[in-house]
């Protein structure tokens, strides 16, 4: 599967369906997708069956149904799955409960994810990007970091700073000698 990329503002019709953006159901390939509630509050998650597959499995094998965040992590993504159809024209019935959840009005934000498609009520979408700017700082400072932790280990998984003058490299010296 090609990867999901790119948003579009889509419409909410009095049925409860918005149509999926051309670009982003070429791209799923199919004409049935599982609905789910999303990470973030007031956000939907439309996975392809195999995704759902791989989604599922690992969110299995990270949890433990014995735990309470486990159990409320596996609640919160399985307990309120829908699988639904893509019509004809492109549409998916969101369910009432996943609706209200998301808390959809008529002006909705479709976003591809490169693995799955978001759904968003657009004003709720636009409020997360503006309450989150301080999360979003933080992760450019966290990919800076991991890049420059990268480079510095250099191809080989050594830093380059670990031969140098100074450095102890498990070489014996006499007593008294520094």
């Amino acid at each position: 599967m090609s990867k999901l990329a790119g948003g579009s503002n889509v419409t909410l019709d009095e049925t409860g369906r918005i149509s999926l953006p051309r670009k982003l159901r070429d791209i799923l390939d199919t004409n049935k997708v599982h609905l789910t509630k999303g990470a973030d509050p007031s956000s939907l998650w439309l996975f392809t069956p195999e995704q759902w597959d791989l989604f599922e499995q690992d969110l299995l094998e990270s949890t433990d149904h014995f735990s309470a965040s486990g159990r409320r992590l596996r609640q919160h993504f399985i307990g309120d799955l829908q699988q639904v159809d893509i019509d004809n024209q492109g549409r998916i019935l969101i369910p009432p409960t996943l609706r209200e959840h998301a808390r959809l009005s008529k002006e909705c934000r479709v976003l591809g994810q490169v693995d799955h498609i978001e759904i968003w009520d657009s004003m709720r979408y636009d409020m997360h990007l503006e309450s989150s700017e301080d999360v979003f700082k933080t992760g450019l400072e966290e990919i800076g970091t991991s890049k420059r932790k990268k480079r510095d280990l250099g191809a080989n998984g050594y830093s380059p700073h670990s031969s140098v003058a100074g450095a102890d490299n498990g070489i014996s010296r006499p007593e008294g000698q520094a």
